[in-house]
């Protein structure tokens, strides 16, 4: 009997050791299985995240660095510290130290100290051509920025869209109207910074859709076209009455622009109105506004609301308008060629944000008016081509100006500026080194000078003392001697052509009439090679300063060195 208890107890006991070796060999395998699924997850997991990351880096790299050669180098601002062409500034009401500025191919700048220094805050974002910045006045953390200009030279930079800052300019997001190329103005709601009205040209070099004007309520998430007329017509400039942001004026510009013309005008262009937040417009015709077709317009609602201003570019009847009874009836108060010229580049109009009666018009030259604008006086500025202009609406004496030449603010109602030399955001439009070590970099600048300047200096820093001008002008190409730097060739506009000597800071006219840009210098010969734009096979060479001009057949001359 003893016997047979002790085969069960074993036989019992064997069965529960085998069942707990079965239990833990299921459970191992179970658990292996679960951290084999949890590593596949977190590979699968984290090869996103990289591939995410990866994708982002790139997309900065090549936003950043361009073609995948060049990825290597890093680029270092050598200068020089000289304003270039900006379209648009804008300030913080009752904030004198801080402002922004968008230069039309050096991207979005800002400063808070009064203007005496600033510092790119978009160089990594958005497209580098700016055309409107805007701050919203209830929220000014809140900053929007309209890419592409719409002063639409022949040698402009396309946009890509509206871009939005919610932390004054630190980060940057895309928010839409991306293939709108050219933006004429951005404005905010001044009680809601989610409430943004774009004023989009489009493309300027051909038709498309994205253009008019766009309207978004939720701060960019979600965009409407409020007012289009059609694919070669688009918005130059859109304002609010600032005491009812319900009321708003459009202007609408048919524009088409090549390399070598210019169309301003047509049957799509005119001023729009709005009484419903920009749901529906209505277009203001005759009451005494010109007869049509219409170039550019440009527009501004004065503090007392009924006084809205434009000034227009018609074929006939152009000029300043004003309107007293909020745009049904008008009248010319002015018609100054002055404040007409070049209309596809300027037509920027400013109402004083108090003063109904004073209003500025932004030209070649500055003007200002005080009795409506039937008269206009000139404010100097530091550079001319004006463009921009936002006055603050709690001390209107305090105001940013936007010009070919930079930025300058003025804490006195334009009776002084702050410099423009604080900004190095000049445009060039071609760029040559010479031999010596180290090398000089030389450019044309817009609106501006010839420049060469050192590529580095002993000194930590390349300072004024480092560049200087080289003759010629803007427009033109070049041309360093290759074996003596001291000599510099440099053109211009009207086949001006120049010797610059280093030795002496003399410049020379050597030009060849009518020849023109481009033009090098030969390294073994030293001889002069220009390229005319016409046929000048028969015209006669021209002597100066001991040179003489060869005709080396077609459209090419040459001057032998001295």
């Amino acid at each position: 009997m003893i016997e047979k208890v002790r085969t069960h107890i074993v036989v019992l006991a064997c069965f529960v050791l085998l069942s707990a070796i079965l239990t833990f060999s299921q459970q191992k395998e179970r658990n292996r299985k679960l951290d084999s699924a949890q590593k596949d997850t977190s590979a699968e997991s984290a090869s996103a995240a990289d591939d995410k990351d990866k994708d982002k880096n790139e997309d900065k790299e090549e936003k950043s660095e361009g073609d995948p050669i060049f990825r290597g180098m890093k680029y270092r601002s050598i200068g020089p510290f000289r304003g270039g062409r900006s379209l648009t500034a804008a300030g913080i009401p009752g904030d004198p130290t801080t402002y922004y500025f968008g230069a039309t191919g050096g991207g979005v700048w800002k400063s808070t100290d009064g203007a005496n220094t600033w510092a790119p805050i978009f160089d990594r974002d958005g497209a580098s051509s700016i055309g409107s910045i805007a701050v919203a006045a209830s929220d000014p953390n809140v900053v929007y920025v309209g890419t592409g200009e719409a002063c639409i030279r022949g040698n402009m930079s396309q946009g890509d869209g509206v871009w939005k800052s919610v932390d004054a300019g630190k980060s940057w997001k895309s928010v839409g109207v991306k293939d709108s190329r050219a933006i004429g103005k951005v404005i905010v709601n001044p009680r809601n910074p989610d409430i943004v009205f774009v004023a989009a040209l489009g493309h300027p070099y051909g038709p498309n859709t994205e253009r008019g004007v766009f309207r978004t309520t939720d701060g960019g998430k979600t965009w409407v076209k409020v007012l289009y007329k059609d694919e070669n017509t688009g918005a130059i400039d859109v304002a609010f009455d600032p005491q009812n942001p319900n009321i708003l004026f459009a202007a609408l510009w048919e524009a088409r622009r090549t390399p070598w013309s210019l169309t301003s005008g047509g049957p799509g262009s005119g001023i729009y109105r709005s009484t419903d937040a920009g749901t529906t417009w209505k277009k203001l015709e005759e009451h005494g506004l010109p007869k049509g077709p219409y170039g550019r317009i440009g527009l501004a609602v004065a503090a007392d609301s009924d006084r809205v201003y434009a000034i227009v570019e018609a074929r006939e009847g152009g000029g300043f308008y004003r309107s007293d009874d909020g745009g049904d009836t008008w009248d010319l108060v002015n018609s100054s060629h002055s404040l007409l010229q070049r209309a596809w580049y300027y037509m920027h109009v400013t109402a004083d944000p108090q003063d109904p009666n004073t209003v500025y018009v932004a030209d070649v030259e500055f003007f200002k008016s005080t009795d409506g604008g039937r008269n206009f006086n000139k404010v100097k500025v530091p550079h001319g081509d004006n463009h921009g202009l936002w006055i603050d609406p709690k001390n209107t004496k305090r105001m940013i100006a936007s010009n070919d030449g930079g930025v300058t603010v003025s804490l006195d109602g334009g009776k002084s500026w702050t410099r423009e030399d604080n900004q190095p955001t000049a445009q060039f439009y071609h760029v040559i080194t010479d031999t010596r070590t180290p090398y000089y970099v030389y450019g044309s600048q817009q609106d501006n000078s010839t420049v060469a300047i050192a590529s580095r200096s002993d000194d930590g820093a390349i300072g004024r003392d480092n560049w200087y001008e080289v003759g010629g002008g803007e427009a033109g190409y070049i041309a360093p001697d290759p074996t003596d730097p001291n000599i510099v060739y440099a053109g211009d506009y009207q086949g001006n052509l120049t010797r610059f000597d280093r030795r002496t800071n003399q410049v020379k006219n050597i030009a060849v009439w009518p020849a023109r840009s481009p033009f090098s210098v030969d390294r073994a010969h030293r001889d002069l090679a220009a390229r005319s734009q016409h046929d000048l096979l028969r015209r006669r060479a021209r002597f100066q300063n001991y040179r003489r001009w060869h005709a080396l057949g077609g459209d090419q001359w040459r001057s032998d060195a001295q």
